[in-house]
């Protein structure tokens, strides 16, 4: 699938030739054929060395990691190497998992999170720190591939009202000059993954950057032309097809469609190819056209609204799939598909803020602990997903409501359990919706029970709950059983601390800057 020139290191070769040539023309040609020969072989070896990384089409995924139960990273690695899944893309730099991702040779995109840009477009200080901490200390033999930095996550989403605008050029500037000064700025590509909301239009062909955005567009595209980097774009059809009542549904999947939009000779059959379409418009009218595009974030949810479930996302991700790796391309861009795709996501995160929807906890092709929900072939060489191996769950226990007790004032024990746990399976659209009352009471008091590591207290809800070893999983609605990585919340507690750490670091990097 991927083939690729790693080049860690760069060697410098000098060759002198002394020659004395003799006055035997035969024995001069020799010389001189054997001289040829040696620099051209010579020339081969260096070009070989320097030359950039050379890619094509690619598969890859989102591993996100705000979930209640987290498996450990090196479990997820070898998810990853047992799918043949050769990229993955990180929402920050976690040295937890990018220490499980050393010597795996799976290519990685790091992150930079968007409360952390103010502080490296402050001075080439701060983000030499930031490339020290997080990049070239894992850049060795057998260590990290870092392909990317993600720098922010969609800081131009109109709903931050431009509070991260300011930040994004400086900051990459600055991070560039860090990667030159660690002889990594050519390996390590810096881009900038945008929402689709940064472009608009009616029509593919009349695609352009949201007015406010033209000058920082024009900016951002001129760097990374100028470095080598993709543009990379989140399309997400389930969310306009979850937005608006009027959204054709069969226009969000790649199965064809009865409403297609035809836009002068070109007619799309699905909404990717028209978001895509669209945004390639958008950079011709900026003049790069031809610039390479990757998919930072696409999937489909299987829970948590009508439209979320296992057999749309089935449909939706085999269908995506198919589609990119026919190298069938897009109307605009005939044969040309995107040079990579990140399918968000791996796992499940339970973890994550429901502001959006109930089913921002569900975009995963694997539940939280690592098993495969539905079907899907990667085209990645196998036939089918790989669960994950050596999972720790906890003993095979459930938390239920007791059936001989009155559950008539159960509603603040409910409002207990579920503004800590995730419930958002019970919700109208998700597969635990119709399991009663009383099924709803269990799941509820059960995820809490999991989420406390089975403590036998927190099962007690005054009474209200008992444990029980019958699974009481009801058709597709799981109950879940939590895995003994005790390390998970403690990890999780302490990445915040280390990422606030580094973010007080920098800001103090900054204030040292404007005062000195």
């Amino acid at each position: 699938m991927i083939k690729e020139v790693v080049v860690l290191q760069k060697w410098s070769w000098a060759f002198t030739f002394t020659f004395t040539f003799s006055s035997d023309k035969m024995l001069q040609g020799r010389f001189r054929l054997r001289i040829l020969s040696a620099a051209l072989l010579s020339l081969l070896v260096i070009v070989g060395w320097s030359s950039a990384p050379v890619a094509e089409s690619a598969l890859g995924v989102n591993w996100g990691t705000v979930s209640f139960h987290k498996l450990k990273p090196s479990t997820v690695v070898d998810l990853l190497q047992d799918n043949k899944i050769s990229k993955v893309k990180l929402f920050d730099a976690d040295p937890d998992s990018l220490q499980a991702l050393m010597g795996s040779g799976i290519q990685v995109m790091i992150g930079v999170p968007n409360e952390v840009l103010a502080a490296l477009s402050s001075s080439t200080a701060a983000s030499d720190l930031w490339v020290r901490q997080n990049v070239s200390r894992y850049m060795r033999k057998n260590g990290v591939d870092i392909r990317y930095i993600a720098v922010g996550n969609e800081p131009f989403l109109s709903s931050y009202s431009g509070q991260f605008q300011s930040y994004v050029m400086p900051a990459l500037l600055n991070l560039q000059q860090s990667l030159a000064k660690v002889n990594l700025a050519s390996y390590v590509k810096l881009v900038v993954p945008c929402n689709a909301d940064a472009y608009e239009s009616s029509l593919p062909s009349q695609g352009a950057f949201r007015p406010e955005l033209t000058q920082i567009m024009t900016q951002l595209v001129s760097f990374l032309n100028s470095n080598g980097s993709p543009f990379v774009v989140n399309i997400y059809p389930f969310l306009s097809l979850y937005g608006s009542s009027d959204f054709p549904q069969d226009y969000a999947f790649f199965e064809g469609t009865s409403h297609p939009v035809t836009d002068g000779s070109n007619v799309y059959y699905n909404a990717f190819d028209g978001n895509f379409d669209t945004l390639v418009a958008a950079l011709s009218k900026l003049g790069y056209g031809q610039m390479p595009i990757a998919i930072g974030e696409i999937g489909w949810p299987t829970d948590g609204a009508i439209s979320g479930n296992l057999t749309a996302a089935r449909v939706f991700n085999q269908g995506l799939i198919n589609h990119v790796l026919s190298n069938k391309g897009t109307p605009l861009r005939p044969g040309v598909p995107p040079v990579d795709v990140y399918l968000f996501s791996l796992l499940d995160e339970g973890a994550k803020s429901t502001l959006p929807g109930n089913f921002e906890r569900h975009w995963g092709i694997f539940s939280f602990d690592g098993q495969a929900k539905y079907p899907l072939n990667l085209g990645l060489g196998g036939r089918g997903l790989k669960n994950a191996r050596k999972v720790e769950y906890l003993p095979s226990r459930w938390c239920v409501a007791n059936p001989s007790r009155d559950l008539s004032d159960v509603a603040n024990h409910m409002k207990l359990a579920c503004g800590v746990a995730d419930c958002t399976t019970l919700t109208y659209g998700g597969s635990c919706n119709g399991i009663g009352a009383k099924g709803n009471i269990s799941y509820a008091f059960n995820s809490y029970y999991q989420l406390q590591m089975q403590n036998e207290r927190s099962c007690d809800f005054d009474g209200l709950g008992m444990v029980t070893f019958l699974d009481p999983s009801i058709g597709d609605c799981r109950f879940l059983v939590g895995v003994t990585d005790t390390r998970s919340r403690s990890s999780s507690t302490s990445q915040v601390y280390r990422r606030w750490v580094i973010v007080w670091m920098l800001i103090a990097w900054r204030v040292w800057f404007f005062v000195m």
